[in-house]
């Protein structure tokens, strides 16, 4: 079954999740993943804890988590740290 990654993003330097993002993107490829949104959200209901959203979209569940524990993605942590405030959801 497909499985989603869902980050809630909050930018605090743009230059850095600039070259974050450029960066994710290539990791995305080997776990055959890819971005299918990102971007400012608009609030149909409820408090949003965070303004921009991405949706990442993998084959399976063990594609998603493969690619979150990869060499390659825990090693651009600290950018995505500096970059923005986050939270990563498994769907």
């Amino acid at each position: 079954m497909k499985t989603l990654v869902i980050v809630n993003l909050t930018p605090v330097d743009k230059t850095k999740l600039t070259e974050y993002s450029a960066l994710a993107a290539e990791t995305l490829k080997p776990f055959n993943g890819h971005f299918i949104a990102k971007g400012a959200i608009e609030t149909l209901h409820g408090e949003a804890t965070h303004p921009m959203k991405a949706v990442i979209e993998f084959p399976d569940k063990e594609s998603a988590k493969n690619w979150y524990n990869s060499d390659a993605y825990q090693a651009i942590i600290p950018l995505r740290d500096s970059g923005m405030e986050s939270q990563f959801h498994l769907v």
